[in-house]
């Protein structure tokens, strides 16, 4: 099983962060930019929020707040919840589907080092489950 590490390796570990008294609209200005859907809350260099799309749904438009006016501390979601480089995309799956969360930040001693999706996890798996196909044909064909 893939290990987040290794999955970072081929993925990058660029992260997109934003700071807790920016307002949402450059929250959503800056996710736009650069086609993402979630942003890591960083204040003193430490992770202490999450801002999706999802945030944005639900405590900001269905609430009737403005974007230019409310900041990303007031609807972030937070505590983080995250994720260790030594765990392995299974752990991230299962941990992301019981919290009910699309993103996982990485931290290693507490050290910001990358960030996972739902769909990084299940490229993963995708990938990994056609190695073992093209492994087995290779066996059974010879």
């Amino acid at each position: 099983m893939t290990m987040l590490w290794r999955l970072l390796e081929w993925k990058g570990r660029s992260v997109l962060t934003i700071g807790p008294d920016e307002t949402v609209l450059d929250a959503i200005r800056k996710m736009a930019a650069k086609d993402v859907g979630a942003l890591v809350v960083m204040e003193d260099e430490k992770p202490i929020g999450m801002f999706a799309e999802r945030d944005y749904a639900r405590n900001v438009f269905l609430k009737g707040k403005a974007s230019p006016e409310t900041t990303v501390r007031d609807v972030m979601a937070s505590p983080v919840i995250f994720a260790r480089p030594e765990q392995t995309v299974d752990e991230c799956m299962s941990v992301m589907t019981r919290r009910r969360v699309r993103h996982l930040p990485v931290l290693d001693d507490g050290e910001l080092i990358g960030l996972v999706s739902i769909g990084d996890l299940v490229r993963s798996v995708i990938d990994e489950q056609k190695t073992t196909i093209e492994q087995l044909e290779m066996y059974i064909h010879g």
